[in-house]
């Protein structure tokens, strides 16, 4: 009698970048470290940047996953790099030094008190075998709070590149923490750069300039934890300088018209600082999150 064996398709081996910083929570970096390892198809590294001083309560996850990757996941050791820096550099400084460390072309980004769906990594790995030519690929995200199960909103993005490009003028096309990306890729246009709460969407337009095939997942990949004053941080004039800015470095590379532009504009005059926070949470509720 033949037994026959289960074939497990081999993809290429990937690392994760993800940093943590001082005001974390630890328990919910716990949670986000477990769901990095706890995949379908598990990451051959993770790259940990701890920016900044933190308490002992995160220095111990840390610590405790230092062991757990050390003596491996159902047989597969994790290789497991942490990246200490005493002052703080700022999440695109932080998360450059991840991708100049990570020794694997694809790199998938992690918030530190996010959850990853258990088979996130193999969906994506699935897109990149399928189209070799595909720079970064995304997905959507559910937002909650409190439980992973109270979810309040979700955040529906394009999946495919031209999609993805034409709505990258009126908002960032991609969900941050759910991406994927070539390494090459992104060190091609500069890496990550400084851009207050925008580091992101710089970074993806710098990647349609270069001409860079965008792709995003219609799946769930990623559950986002929110707080109930989520759109505050949304508001105010540092916020609004750094939208302004981005909007007219898309209008000096023809990516928008002057149409568009001013219609950019002035949309985030009205949300991000005429209205007040309790308004501003309805607006994006309603208009830019899909419910349950």
């Amino acid at each position: 009698m033949i037994l026959k064996e289960k074939i497990k398709k081999e993809y290429p081996p990937f690392s994760v970048a993800i940093c943590v910083y001082e005001k974390d929570n630890a328990k919910w970096f716990d949670l986000a470290l477990g769901s990095i390892i706890n995949q379908t198809v598990q990451p051959d590294e993770i790259i940990l940047v701890v920016d900044g001083l933190i308490p002992k309560s995160i220095q111990f996850v840390i610590d405790k996953y230092t062991r757990i990757c050390s003596e491996g996941i159902e047989g597969k050791k994790i290789q497991y790099h942490v990246i200490k820096s005493e002052k703080q550099q700022g999440l695109g400084r932080a998360l450059n030094r991840a991708v100049e460390n990570a020794k694997n072309e694809l790199i998938a980004r992690m918030d530190s008190d996010d959850i990853s769906q258990k088979y996130r990594f193999e969906e994506q790995l699935k897109r990149f075998c399928q189209e070799k030519d595909v720079a970064i690929v995304g997905g959507q995200i559910a937002e909650f709070i409190d439980s992973e199960d109270n979810i309040i909103g979700r955040r529906i993005v394009p999946t495919e590149d031209g999609q993805l490009k034409e709505y990258m003028k009126r908002r960032c096309p991609f969900n941050h923490m759910t991406v994927m990306f070539k390494k090459s890729c992104i060190q091609k246009v500069g890496g990550y750069k400084d851009w207050f709460w925008n580091e992101d969407y710089y970074l993806w337009i710098r990647m349609a300039l270069a001409n860079l095939k965008f792709g995003n997942l219609s799946e769930t990949l990623v559950k986002v934890r929110v707080g109930k004053d989520m759109y505050r941080r949304r508001g105010g004039i540092k916020y609004f300088k750094s939208e302004i800015e981005i909007q007219r470095l898309m209008h000096k590379n023809q990516i928008i018209g002057n149409g568009r532009f001013v219609i950019n504009c002035f949309e985030r005059f009205i949300i991000q600082l005429l209205l007040p926070n309790a308004v501003r949470s309805w607006v994006f509720k309603k208009f830019a999150r899909r419910r349950g």
